[in-house]
């Protein structure tokens, strides 16, 4: 009875292409950013910050970049983290090499390094797709680990190949405590929620989603596949490099390029197919899956051993873990594959309806 459009009549074409058209959604978003903004920063404590909502955001913006290529236009990639490791390090060498240079600035230029890269290794997928193009794109993980591995120049000639980054400042405003870096990522994430959101709404995403569903259909009633692949691939890249900055100067602080190995790529994959391939709030569902629930499993195994008589230790929590993560995996793609924005939105239509019968 409280979720129904009726009533809700729209007199201009502005009003009928909102993004959210529904007034309920308006309030729910509003709502939910609220506590977001508001509520968040007045009761959440420092490790709820630093440990898990940080991270939490920053793998959100990388899920949606990956989203833009793998789920509006139908191109596999598995190769977003070396697209976040290209963001990260040119990040860093910007703010190395240019003194002045703010940030915000610098984050930018390493998302529009990862975008040539991205771009580079997309020319591919105009020949070839599928799990062809997954392992081109694979390539570019593996040539990416390998140039920030052994050429100096990108480490800044370290011993160790590890870099770091300076106490950090959005315009002057600090950005060093976990309350700065979560409330600097929640506003990245929301800017570029809203810009990919009105892409795949505008003519791009069309395009985006004519050549995911059929590259045939589409060229025939006038789309450029090209055009449309290679801007899925640079706008893809473009959002992933700036959640790698983000990832390397916010959460992380030092880091080297294991931070961005393959595994990462696979993280990023899993959160897309599990939140909801072409859905932006899939990606945040992916995310709240991967991250969030790793960190429930460790805390609450311990209690239920010790609740039952059996004591657990740290690594057999660690087995189980790993092996309880992957059967829901597996039990999520069977019983629903469009992923869990898509069971949200069959739960929003239920809602419509009721209490009456459907």
């Amino acid at each position: 009875m409280i979720y129904r459009e009726n009533g809700q009549f729209k007199a201009t074409y502005r009003a009928d292409q909102q993004i959210f058209a529904i007034r309920q959604d308006r309030w729910a978003i509003g709502l939910l950013l609220a506590v977001a903004f508001v509520g968040v920063p007045l009761y959440a404590d420092e490790y709820l910050l630093r440990a898990i909502l940080v991270p939490f955001l920053i793998l959100s913006l990388a899920a949606l970049g990956l989203n833009v290529l793998v789920g509006y236009c139908g191109q596999i990639s598995l190769g977003a983290g070396a697209f976040m490791a290209v963001g990260a390090y040119a990040a860093y060498n910007v703010m190395l090499r240019v003194e002045w240079m703010p940030m915000p600035f610098a984050v930018l230029l390493g998302g529009l390094c990862a975008t040539a890269v991205g771009v580079v290794f997309g020319i591919p997928s105009l020949r070839i797709k599928g799990l062809y193009l997954a392992v081109a794109t694979l390539a570019a993980q593996f040539f990416v680990d390998w140039a920030f591995l052994r050429i100096g120049w990108f480490t800044n000639y370290t011993p160790s190949g590890s870099v770091s980054v300076a106490a950090l400042d959005f315009f002057g405003l600090p950005v060093v405590t976990p309350l700065q870096k979560y409330l600097f990522s929640l506003g990245t994430v929301c800017l570029f929620a809203l810009l990919v959101k009105n892409l795949v709404r505008g003519h791009i995403g069309r395009e985006w989603m004519a050549v995911r569903d059929m590259d045939v259909a589409a060229a025939v009633i006038g789309i450029r596949p090209m055009y449309a692949k290679l801007t899925a691939f640079a706008v893809s890249s473009f959002v992933v490099g700036v959640a790698g900055a983000l990832w390397a100067f916010v959460y992380l602080g030092s880091w080297e390029p294991a931070a961005f190995n393959i595994n990462r790529s696979f993280d990023l994959l899993f959160m897309v197919i599990i939140g909801g391939l072409g859905s932006v709030m899939g990606s945040f569902f992916g995310a709240a899956f991967i991250v969030l629930l790793p960190i429930m499993l460790d805390q609450l195994l311990p209690v239920l051993g010790a609740s039952v008589g059996i004591p657990i230790d740290t690594a057999t929590v660690s087995h189980i873990v790993f092996m309880i993560f992957g059967a829901l995996i597996v039990f999520f793609l069977i019983v629903e594959p469009h992923g869990l924005a898509r069971l949200w939105s069959i739960g929003k239509e239920k809602l419509r309806l009721w209490p009456f019968p459907h």
